[in-house]
């Protein structure tokens, strides 16, 4: 036998299928519904391995996970749960789990796991017990979904908690990049330290480097008084770099150094500055395509995409949509809007929808939901109503424009194309082409919302402060009550 494996799971079917699925990979297994007999064995010194359920009847496994790593700290323990949340990987790993696995679990993963925990030496340490979860915990959590995709982000946020590794989050507009960085400072080692967030495309590319490092008296016009940058407002916390994709040059070389060398200096400053900070970053732009176009430092990716971890768009994780939906109408209600409810076949055409928004665009929605509709049940026909197919775009004979948008976008580059014979358009596609689409659609937008810059973003699926500099960017002139 290759060792002896404990598991303790209330489940009966579940236990069997360990059972068989352990016994044929050559392991001794004993099994048990109940805690208390599992820290029995634990006790007498028996077990190579554990893998314990979270829910058992006579109590939580969570909570007997510290009392086995303060006894046998070298023990490695496999935790499986069907509690299928951020807060549950997170005390899995704070309370010395080796791995945490949620149910419906893959058999040939948990072997997988099972096999490198036997293989190697542990040497965890002890972990402090921790409070018992709240009773209104759940509510409070940072991110939602029970999905197969946020599972993963959850494993992977779980295991970064206890590090200050740099990470770079990608993903859409409205899929929730700052939640995921809040929840890696808030229940990380630098808790206690600020969390200071930035938004690259929010602030004028010459006032970037002055808000990220700061900038000394007379440094430059109008600079009356010393001010402190991003960086010295973060000391001992969390600098959140949002849309690092729009960060001009010029900073990128200064931020470069910080991660290199550990300092700064402020802008019009001589003396170096010491700096304790840990950097996430997050994009919706593609940094390759960026580094290839000579618009982003190849090294600075490198240094910023220690940890990557990509958001999946809501399109990817519908299963999610109920659970999403419910909080959104807890937290209006909490705000004081209407109690809703929203029936099953309205949250199927929800889940049937694309959402470009994603996340943001959800909730949104929802918020709207509450507040505008005057009957307590949200049904079918009010979401169909809310979801109806956009005007096209372009006004004109609509007849002849496809009704599927990417038919159109296909259309309009097989034209570009088909213009140069046989030979290739000049380098720079991407750019020109983003051109071309997105003033018009931009302008569309504003048309569609008289003007209102804050419905169009909300259209749109973009950041408020993202549209109000890609209209100064792209000199758009906004025409207010105009439709």
């Amino acid at each position: 036998m290759k060792g002896t494996i404990l598991v303790a799971d209330d489940d009966r079917s579940i236990r069997t299928v360990l059972d068989q699925a352990l016994g044929r990979a050559g392991y001794d297994v004993r099994s048990t519904g109940h805690a208390a007999t599992l820290w029995h064995w634990v006790e007498e010194a028996q077990g190579d391995l554990v893998i314990t359920d979270v829910v058992m009847p006579d109590e939580n496994g969570l909570d007997l996970l510290p009392r086995i790593k303060r006894l046998r700290p070298d023990l490695p323990i496999i935790v499986m749960s069907a509690q299928n949340t951020l807060m549950t990987a997170v005390k899995a790993t704070e309370r010395g789990a080796y791995e945490y696995l949620p149910k419906p679990f893959d058999l040939k993963e948990l072997l997988q796991v099972v096999h490198r925990a036997m293989s190697a030496p542990h040497r965890r340490s002890a972990v402090e017990e921790s409070s018992p979860a709240q009773p209104d915990e759940e509510e409070h959590l940072p991110l939602i979904g029970r999905s197969a995709a946020m599972q993963e982000i959850y494993r992977v946020l779980a295991r970064l908690m206890g590090t200050d590794l740099t990470v770079m989050i990608s993903g859409e507009s409205g899929t929730g990049k700052e939640l995921v960085a809040r929840a890696l400072h808030e229940y990380g080692q630098r808790r206690s330290g600020p969390f200071v967030a930035i938004n690259m495309a929010a602030i004028p590319r010459e006032l970037i480097e002055s808000e990220l490092f700061g900038h000394e008296k007379g440094a430059f016009t109008g600079a009356s008084a010393r001010a402190t940058g991003r960086f010295e407002q973060a000391e001992a916390g969390t600098l959140f770099l949002d849309e690092i994709g729009d960060m001009p040059m010029e900073a990128q070389t200064r931020l470069l150094r910080v991660l290199q060398e550990g300092e700064y200096t402020t802008v019009g400053g001589r003396v170096p500055i010491r700096t304790d900070v840990r950097i996430i970053a997050a994009t919706n732009r593609d940094l390759r395509q960026l580094i290839h176009q000579g618009l982003f430092r190849e090294d600075l990716y490198y240094r910023l995409n220690v940890v990557p971890l990509r958001l999946p768009p809501l399109r990817e994780r519908t299963e999610d949509i109920p659970d999403l939906v419910r909080h959104f109408l807890g937290a209006a209600e909490a705000e004081g809007l209407p109690a809703k409810s929203i029936t099953p076949e309205a949250l199927e055409l929800m889940k049937a929808h694309r959402w470009p928004g994603n996340v943001r665009e959800l909730e949104n929605l929802v918020r709207r939901l509450a507040a505008l509709y005057a009957d307590d049940v949200i049904d079918r026909e009010v979401i169909e109503r809310e979801l109806g197919e956009p005007p096209p775009l372009v006004p004109g004979d609509e007849a002849s424009e496809p009704a599927n948008l990417s038919a159109t976008v296909e259309r309009h580059l097989s034209r570009y194309f088909g213009a140069h014979g046989d030979a290739l358009p000049p380098n720079g596609l991407y750019d020109r082409i983003l051109r071309e689409v997105e003033r018009p659609l931009i302008s569309v937008s504003l048309a569609a919302t008289r003007g209102n810059q804050i419905k169009a973003a909300q259209l749109l699926g973009l950041n408020r402060n993202t549209l109000r500099k890609k209209i100064r960017d792209l000199e758009i002139e906004v025409v207010r009550g105009v439709k």
